[in-house]
Parts: C-alpha cells; sequence; structure tokens
C-alpha cells in the first residue's frame, strides 16, 4: 500500500487580499487499485491578515490505522426535515456506464502505475531547483532521487523550500512558484475597481431596429410582357414571396432569402412563356437614410429570345377520320412554347379521342428538345389510340365485397346510348351520374372493357362495366316552418328507397302543426320504364284548422312525373295523374249566414309543364321558370259536374355583379264551370302568406265573410269583442307579383322585397284592389339551399290585419 498524506493547513485568498479559512483536504492513495479519495471540508478559523501572521491549524482531520486505511471525520451537517420531499437526482455517469467506458488500468499496461509518487516536499525541492538552475542559466539535468521511479537530486541533496510570497517556509503544501512580478501586486480595492463598459460595432440605431423595410424593383419584365398575352407582373405579385412579406422582414438575411426565391419564380414565369434563357440578377440596396432603409431588394431581368417550334410531331396510329389528331392540335410551327398551350392542347387530344370512338386512348410523356443556337424546339408526343370502339352491353357487380342496388338490365335503363353506337365518352360520364342521382349508391365505377367481338368498320364491341356498391336505404328526414296565420308546421318521413328493387321506395310521412295534422303512405318507383321519369301514388289523410276552413280529408292519388331533383335539374318538366278526394269541411252559408259541415266527393285528372332555365333549383342566381297546371275536375255528390282549375307561375332571376341578384314573380289562376259555392272550400283559390304575399297572414287576401263572433258573449257588460268578425271565404281567380333585391356577402345574405296579390270571386283575375306587402329578409346558405326568416307588413293596413308577419322556411321564396 501506498503512503497516505494528510494536510490540514490550506489556505485560500479573498478578493481584498486576506486569507479567510482553512480547509482539511485528505488524499489517500491504495496500491493496485488506482483509487484516490479526496474530502474537503470548511472549518470555521479566525481571518488574518497579510501580514506573514500564520493561524493555528486545525486538528488532524484524519488518522491512519495501522492496517494503513485512513479514517475520515464525519462533518457536521444537519439532518433534512422532517417529511422532506427531496428530489431524487439521478446520476450523470451510472457505475455501469463508468465501469464500461473506462478500462482497467494495471502496470503490465504501464509500468509508472506500479512506482511510489513522489511526495509533497520531493515535489516542491525539484521545482526549487528547477527555478534555481533556470535562473542561473545553467542546463538542467535530471538526477536520481532515494525514491524510486521519481526524478530529482538524491535526498542529501534537497533544496529547503524557499518562503514565498507570503514569507511562511514552513507549509505542508508550498506556494507555487512565482514567475511573473505581477501576480505579487496586492489586487485593488472594489470600489476602486475601474470598469469600462464593453463597445458593441453596431450604433444604438441599429440595435434600435426590430424590423427590416424594404421595397421591391422588378426591372426589364416589361420586355417580355411586350409579347405575351397576360401580365407577368400580376403573376409575380400573386405569388412573389417579396410582396407576401408587405415589405416587412425580420433581418436582411430573411429578404436576401426571398429575393433568392422570387428570381426563381421569376425563371419559372419566362420559362412558361418561352424564354428559356433568360438572365436574372438579383441585389439588395441601402437607402440613403441613417439606417439605410427603406432597402430596396432589386431583380433585373433580361428576358433573352423567345423559343418557337421548330417542329411538331405526334407519333400515333392513324385514326379515323385521319384529321382526328391534328384538327385538335392547336399549335403550328413558329408559335412560340408556351407551357399552357401545350398542355391545353394535350388534354384537348385526351379528352377528344375517348369522345369520338377511342376509350383507351391515351397521351404518353411529351418531348421538348431546345437548340439555344437557332432559339427553337422540336416537340414529339406520343399518343396510344387503342382500338376504334362501339358501345356493347352492360355488365355490374359489387365493387369491395359490398353488395349491389339493381342489375344490369336497369343499368341499361339509365343509359342514353344503344348497342352499336359509337364509343363516346360523354355519354359514359352522363351513365356515371345517372347511377350517382339514384341515391343508392356510396360508390360507382363506370369503365369500358374490350371484348373481342368484332363490331365491323374496323371498330370492335366494348361493355360498360359498373362496379357499384349499395348505400344504406332506409332515410329519416325531417323540415319545419313557421308562418303567420299557418303557425308552426313540422314534417317528418321515414323511407326505404329500394324496397321493391329496382328503385321502388315506401315512403311514410307525417305532418304535425298547430293548425294542420296528417299522415300518408307513399309509393314511388323512379326511373319507371325509363330514365328520369316516376311513377308516384299516394295514400293520405289530413285535418286542417285555418281561418278560411275546416277540413277533415282523405286523398288516393297516381302520378307519372318527370321533375327536377336536388342533384338533377332538368330544363324541361312534366306531369300527369289522377286524384280522388273525400272530404268534410265547414262552409259558411251566406244564405242561413250560418257555418256548416258540407260533405265534397271530387275526382279529377292533373297535367303540369315545366321549363327550368335557372341555374340553381333551390338557390337560382340567373335564368327564368315557368310552369303551367291545368286540373280537369267534377263533384260527385249528385252526378258529374265538371269544372276546371288552372294557374301560370313565372319567374326570373337578374344578376348584377357577384352579389346582388334581382328576382322577379307573377302568378295568376282561375277556375271555371262551378259557381263558388258549390266548391269545396279546400278546392278554391287564396293568397297571403310566405310563399304568396308576404305582410300578409296566410289565406288572409280576397272575398270575405261577415259571421257572428262565436267567442262574443252580449250578457257580459264587460265584453270588449266584436260581435262579429270576418272571414276569408276564397274565390274563383287571383293574381300575385313579387320583386326581390337580394345582397349575398359570404354564407349570409339580405333581401328587401315587395309582393302584391289579391283573389276575386269572379272566374277572371281583375287588377282592382290590389294589396301590397313589404319587408326585409335574411338569409343562411347552406349546403342544401338557403335557411330564410321574412319580416313584412301590409302597405294601407286594414283594420284587423297584423302590423308585423314572420315567415320561416327553407329555399327561396320563389
Amino acid at each position: 500500500m501506498g503512503p497516505n498524506w494528510h494536510v490540514p493547513g490550506l489556505k485560500t485568498m479573498d478578493a481584498s487580499g486576506t486569507r479567510s479559512g482553512n480547509r482539511a483536504l485528505t488524499c489517500a492513495f491504495r496500491a493496485g487499485t488506482g483509487l484516490c479519495a479526496l474530502s474537503v471540508a470548511l472549518l470555521a478559523a479566525p481571518t488574518s491578515a497579510q501580514d506573514g501572521s500564520q493561524t493555528t491549524p486545525p486538528e488532524d482531520s484524519a488518522e491512519q490505522r495501522p492496517d494503513g486505511d485512513v479514517v475520515q471525520m464525519e462533518l457536521d451537517v444537519p439532518a433534512p426535515p422532517l417529511n422532506a420531499q427531496l428530489p431524487e437526482i439521478e446520476p450523470i455517469v451510472t457505475d455501469e456506464e463508468f465501469a464500461e467506458d473506462i478500462p482497467e488500468l494495471s502496470a503490465e499496461d504501464d509500468i509508472e502505475l506500479d512506482r511510489p509518487m513522489e511526495s509533497i516536499a520531493e515535489f516542491e525541492a525539484r521545482l526549487a531547483e528547477e527555478q534555481a538552475l533556470a535562473d542561473a542559466g545553467a542546463e538542467t539535468s535530471g538526477a536520481e532521487t532515494g525514491i524510486e521511479g521519481s526524478v530529482g537530486p538524491p535526498d542529501d541533496e534537497i533544496a529547503p523550500i524557499p518562503a514565498l510570497v507570503d514569507g511562511d517556509p514552513v507549509e505542508e503544501i508550498g506556494d507555487a512558484p512565482v514567475r511573473d512580478a505581477e501576480l505579487t501586486v496586492p489586487l485593488p480595492a472594489l470600489d476602486a475597481f475601474d470598469v469600462e463598459p464593453v463597445e458593441f460595432a453596431e450604433t444604438e440605431a441599429d440595435a434600435e431596429i426590430l424590423e427590416v423595410e424594404y421595397g421591391t424593383v422588378v426591372n426589364g419584365l416589361e420586355l417580355a410582357e411586350a409579347d405575351t398575352e397576360i401580365s407577368l407582373r400580376d403573376q409575380f405579385e400573386d405569388l412573389s414571396a417579396l410582396e407576401d412579406g408587405d415589405g416587412e422582414a425580420s433581418n436582411v438575411a430573411q429578404v436576401a432569402a426571398r429575393l433568392e426565391e422570387d428570381s426563381r419564380l421569376i425563371e419559372t414565369l419566362l420559362a412558361a412563356q418561352g424564354y428559356y434563357s433568360p438572365t436574372i440578377t438579383s441585389r439588395i440596396d441601402r437607402s440613403p437614410e441613417v439606417n439605410g432603409q427603406p432597402l430596396a431588394a432589386v431583380i433585373d431581368v433580361v428576358p433573352g429570345p423567345r423559343y418557337t417550334f421548330a417542329e411538331i410531331n405526334v407519333l400515333a396510329d392513324r385514326t379515323v377520320p385521319d384529321a382526328l389528331i391534328a384538327d385538335n392540335m392547336a399549335l403550328k410551327v413558329g408559335d412560340p412554347i408556351i407551357a399552357a398551350r401545350v398542355q391545353g392542347v394535350e388534354a384537348q387530344i385526351a379528352v377528344t379521342l375517348p369522345q369520338q370512338g377511342y376509350p383507351f386512348a391515351e397521351v404518353g410523356q411529351r418531348d421538348i428538345l431546345l437548340d439555344p443556337d437557332t432559339d427553337d424546339g422540336v416537340y414529339t408526343l406520343p399518343v396510344e389510340t387503342g382500338p376504334r370502339a362501339r358501345f356493347g352491353g352492360f355488365t355490374t357487380g359489387p365493387a369491395d365485397g359490398g353488395e349491389i342496388a339493381f342489375d344490369a338490365e336497369h343499368v341499361g335503363l339509365l343509359a342514353r346510348f344503344e348497342r352499336g353506337e359509337l364509343y363516346d365518352s360523354r355519354m359514359v360520364d352522363d351513365l356515371r351520374q345517372a347511377l350517382i342521382a339514384t341515391g343508392l349508391l356510396s360508390t360507382a365505377s363506370v369503365v369500358p372493357e374490350l371484348t373481342g367481338e368484332v363490331a365491323g368498320d374496323g371498330t370492335e364491341y366494348v361493355n360498360i362495366a359498373v362496379e357499384q356498391v349499395a348505400s344504406p336505404p332506409r332515410t329519416l328526414a325531417a323540415s319545419a316552418g313557421f308562418g303567420t296565420g299557418q303557425g308552426l308546421r313540422v314534417s317528418g318521413s321515414w323511407a326505404h328507397r329500394n324496397l321493391f328493387p329496382p328503385e321502388g321506395a315506401l315512403i311514410a310521412q307525417a305532418v304535425l302543426g298547430t293548425q294542420e295534422q296528417g299522415a300518408g303512405v307513399t309509393f314511388r318507383r323512379s326511373n319507371a320504364g325509363r330514365r328520369d321519369r316516376s311513377f308516384t301514388a299516394v295514400a293520405e289523410a289530413l285535418r286542417s284548422d285555418y281561418e278560411a276552413f275546416e277540413a277533415l280529408t282523405g286523398r288516393l292519388a297516381a302520378r307519372v312525373s318527370y321533375d327536377s331533383t336536388p342533384l338533377w335539374q332538368k330544363p324541361f318538366t312534366y306531369a300527369y295523374g289522377v286524384q280522388l278526394l273525400g272530404t268534410i269541411e265547414d262552409d259558411f252559408n251566406v244564405e242561413t249566414q250560418e257555418r256548416e259541415d258540407r260533405t265534397f266527393f271530387i275526382g279529377g285528372l292533373t297535367g303540369q309543364i315545366g321549363i327550368d332555365r335557372s341555374d340553381s333549383l333551390l338557390n337560382p342566381t340567373k335564368g327564368f321558370r315557368a310552369t303551367a297546371l291545368i286540373e280537369p275536375e267534377g263533384s260527385l255528390n249528385s252526378g258529374f259536374s265538371p269544372y276546371v282549375r288552372a294557374r301560370v307561375d313565372g319567374s326570373g332571376y337578374f344578376p348584377f355583379g357577384d352579389s346582388i341578384v334581382l328576382a322577379a314573380r307573377a302568378s295568376a289562376g282561375t277556375i271555371q264551370g262551378i259557381d263558388r259555392f258549390d266548391l269545396a272550400p279546400s278546392r278554391r283559390f287564396y293568397a297571403g302568406g310566405g310563399g304568396s304575399v308576404r305582410g300578409f297572414a296566410y289565406q288572409q287576401l280576397g272575398p270575405k265573410s261577415i259571421e257572428p263572433n262565436p267567442d262574443f258573449d252580449p250578457t257580459d257588460p264587460d265584453e270588449e269583442d266584436n260581435p262579429f268578425i270576418s272571414r276569408p271565404i276564397g274565390g274563383r281567380s287571383f293574381n300575385e307579383a313579387s320583386f326581390e333585391v337580394r345582397y349575398r356577402f359570404g354564407d349570409y345574405g339580405v333581401v328587401g322585397f315587395i309582393d302584391a296579390g289579391q283573389v276575386y270571386d269572379s272566374t277572371t283575375p281583375g287588377f282592382s284592389d290590389l294589396r301590397f306587402g313589404a319587408g326585409i329578409g335574411g338569409r343562411f346558405y347552406t349546403n342544401f339551399g338557403p335557411f330564410r326568416v321574412d319580416l313584412a307588413t301590409p302597405l294601407d293596413r286594414r283594420e284587423g290585419e297584423s302590423r308585423i308577419n314572420v315567415y320561416v322556411s327553407i329555399g327561396q321564396a320563389f
């Protein structure tokens, strides 16, 4: 075991030149292990001035056992408080990591490890000798010491330890030799220490700059714009990183990065117009202001020559007709090489060939070989036309393991082409839209398939393969509305849209309102026998309680129609059908001056035609619509008493800019061949309400009866009600007109409107006593149409009429 040393008197100096405190340092070496244990303890001691005096060293803080181990003196460390939550400190280097990364050391690797270390005295003596020899200018030479493996003079020639700065010649650890005289000079007092601030290269003005302002200057772009059909400057400003930064950046480096990005942008824009060898340079100029701002980000452009087509080569098989590709190649030799034109021509060929009998045509990868010596290029386009084909049959099946909604026969019913017709991709796209419009498919894929069957004239048949996945067939739907005089009305329905395939739906519906309640069942077959034609059969019962009449009605009806749907708006529609009604209604008898229940049995036919040239079913902004309805009917109470109901409606829509639409509507109707009293009250004409003349309650316009008020009590001295009331009784003709100004901003809109109309007892509508209503409405636009709220008031309001009328619904008023 090697020697153990205990050095109790190590002194330190503070900034004022005084020693402060004593420290005990214990270092124990154990031979063969290479381990050193070091402990330091701060011991309280009086402070002595730097005058050569020495404090009494503390007692030894460690003692040596006979076996050579050192027993350390434990420090008086206070215990932590009770229940203290001390943090768990993870070791920086674990024992395992230390043992793994530090190799084992042994004397076999280095013989110096097996030699004992020289003592402190020997170490200091050697240093002193080296210093003395250096001062005398003599060459230092090593000498063997009395300790094996150490370098220095023999034991009997060890130089005495010099008294250095502190004048203390007796020390366990002496002061290091002083070779710089400045180290012996006492430090100045803190209050006399002069601190000079650090000076930076930046000025105060620069330090205050938090953002860099700049402007963008592009020179030379107008040289290319003179020959192009578009504004390159506008394109640059739309895409520019400099312009997007609004003239502000965090630092100059950011301005430089944006400048580099915009230089590449201009190069791309020029290449798209045929300028493939431009010269583009950029720089950042400082302004003459003190801080150099605003900077100028400058791009200088020399467009260079504009490249043109030297050759145009299309590599394709012969087509029918021969010029099919050439006629759709809107490029010629000498034209500038403009990227948009090239892409447009390729797209045109890719679209035209499938429309002209080539379902498998593919446009290959273009090649444009540029020649900078002649400033032109050779354009080569490979086109694989594939076989020319005619429509064959249909196949269908499920996709992705789903179920099909209908078979191939029904798919053929939806197609607008016949077997043997030349293939046209537009007809295939139309079939795909028709499949989606059924609402029965969640997935529909329509693609041509080769059959190998020759069709003559160099063509072959292709089958149309339809992969389909049926969507959930059941649907729940609900709607709600409110109108003054009509009250609250909520309707709901349940439908199985394919209960009787193909496309045979069963619908159960119900209406619940403050003045209307009912239920019914409807069978509807869409695409019945031909595409877009529907057959509907209805059985329903309805109870109505309006001011004009009360009715309990049963209705059976059948109808064939060609109608528009939200997914498939049609320019021409028609409908015809038959209906049978049985109704019990209360009606005012002018002769008896009383209301009485009357029973009506009515049978009739229905016919309607419509023209729709508007751009939307629920929210039109341009175009017009017109419909005409005629209903020959007859009373079946005692024999057959025929009469005819008819009405026409028309509306137009005129856009002004992107936000304003002017809309107008006019309607008129007549009933011929029957007196009003013989006509069921529910079959007469009425006006007023959200879909008629706004500003008036539902069915409130037209002739009225003066009837005793059933709520009037003549015996009550405090009775304030009028003994008579007026109630609408309907008429045999009417006319209506509406005008709206619709302003839309985002998903919201405001509508101002004025409506006019009247109902007449005569069979021919006139223009006497027209009533007007005006108001304002709000719109919230959704994917399925606008949500509508209208407020209106009657102009020249009369006694008994509401001042404000409210209407809530889905869709525009017309």
